[in-house]
């Protein structure tokens, strides 16, 4: 049985640039450039994430983004510091930070400009009720 999951849908500027960068984060890309479409997804256990191609994207006016939850936040963080990724501007990686809604976090902008924000729940945080 597949676990429900939401996949998001980003843009990226060039798809190459893209495989590369979330390669060396430790996603696996499922169609490395042979898609019949200018399309990639990209896959690191349970998290995937679809891109298009969007040449014409400016990385600085790009308002994608995700959220990546996650058993450790604090894990995924100490594998992403290989890439020596500063702190600010297009791409970057901030450190983690407990949240007064009772996650832990850190956010991640890869070169296309999207934000991807990493979290693990600190115990306390909200969760809602299946009312299904």
């Amino acid at each position: 049985m597949r676990t429900e999951r939401a996949e998001p849908i980003l843009p990226a500027r060039n798809l190459d640039e893209t495989r590369a960068f979330y390669g060396k984060l430790g996603f696996r890309p499922w169609f490395r450039g042979h898609a019949p479409w200018d399309y990639e997804i990209v896959s690191r256990g349970h998290l995937v994430v679809h891109f298009f191609a969007d040449p014409g994207l400016t990385p600085s006016k790009n308002n994608a983004s995700c959220y990546w939850r996650v058993k450790d936040a604090d894990r995924f963080y100490q594998s992403f510091l290989a890439l020596n990724l500063p702190s600010e501007g297009i791409p970057r990686l901030t450190a983690p930070v407990d949240q007064p809604w009772g996650m832990r976090e850190f956010s991640l902008v890869d070169p296309s400009g999207n934000l991807v924000r990493v979290g693990h729940d600190l115990g306390d945080a909200y969760v809602p009720q299946d009312d299904s």
